[in-house]
């Protein structure tokens, strides 16, 4: 399901390119919004510029997938949430190249057993170097390159069991990862899709010796613009890594996988751009089954 959607979206996005593309035309169409909550999007900063993009998230979790896919409702009596916020920040070095740097704080919630529990703190970061290997040209969409590296600056050891998990924020490994990024405008539309793969370093956990299976993100999204600045936004994000080892030894059906999908509405002018989206997980194994609002803006010095 996962493929043919991925293949369905980037055929439609070469059929529009063919019939509506006109090169005049989308050199003066370039609207603003605040892009995708989740998909990458081609074009930098200019040089000299600083963008700061702050994200806030509330995920209620409603169930799990199994390692077979199969779904099931949280127990009565049980609950679990969490509120994020994530500071995206951007600076253009030159023209084509940029750095970004991206953290996050966040609150868990859990009930379980009668016992209720609630910790914070700081989540993993991400840092990426960004290069526009091609701007967008008649036929052609915007291309960039990404090197990312996810630090382990989230608590990933040493959980407290009355805390129920909620103290646990980040993965604990070093994970380096590779990007590609295009967009592509086709008025009244702008399409954007990526796809990255992170190959994630041993860790020990809890006296453990870890290695996480390198995993793949895939992201597309069409931003729909209409007139007095307002857009709507349908966003597909997926998840593929492969099983754990643990003291060498492979843990079986720990592999993980999810598939998200994300409508929105925004709103934006040349100070401002806003967004508001919700975001919920409709497939996947061994990983939470979450409904999410997220709210965004941006904001350029």
């Amino acid at each position: 399901m996962v493929r043919k959607a991925w293949i369905a979206f980037f055929l439609s996005w070469s059929i529009c390119a063919a019939v509506y593309a006109s090169e005049e035309t989308q050199e003066e169409w370039n609207p603003p919004s605040a892009g995708p909550v989740t998909t990458s999007t081609a074009p930098l900063c200019s040089k000299g510029a600083f963008v700061v993009q702050p994200f806030f998230f509330y995920s209620h979790t409603r169930g799990s997938f199994s390692s077979h896919g199969d779904y099931a409702s949280l127990p009565a009596g049980e609950s679990m949430s969490a509120f994020q916020q994530q500071l995206s920040m951007k600076y253009g070095i030159t023209d084509r190249l940029e750095i970004d740097a991206q953290t996050v704080y966040q609150e868990n919630y859990a009930k379980a057993g009668g016992v209720k529990a609630h910790d914070s703190g700081i989540g993993d970061s991400v840092f990426s170097l960004r290069y526009c290997v091609l701007e967008e040209k008649k036929y052609l969409p915007h291309i960039t390159g990404v090197f990312q590296l996810k630090t382990p600056t989230g608590k990933y050891e040493h959980g407290e069991l009355n805390k129920l998990g909620t103290d646990i924020m980040g993965g604990g490994s070093w994970d380096p990862g590779l990007v590609l990024v295009l967009t592509k405008r086709l008025k009244p539309f702008i399409v954007h899709g990526d796809i990255a793969y992170s190959f994630p370093q041993r860790v020990r956990i809890d006296g453990i010796k870890t290695h996480y299976a390198n995993y793949l993100n895939y992201d597309a999204s069409v931003e729909y613009f209409l007139p007095k600045g307002f857009n709507l936004l349908f966003e597909v994000n997926g998840f593929l890594q492969g099983d754990t080892r643990q003291d060498g030894v492979m843990v079986p059906a720990s592999d993980c996988r999810s598939l998200t999908i994300s409508p929105g509405i925004g709103w934006s002018c040349d100070k401002i751009q806003t967004l508001i989206a919700y975001q919920r997980v409709v497939a996947g194994a061994n990983t939470d089954a979450n409904d999410t609002v997220v709210f965004t803006c941006v904001y350029s010095f």
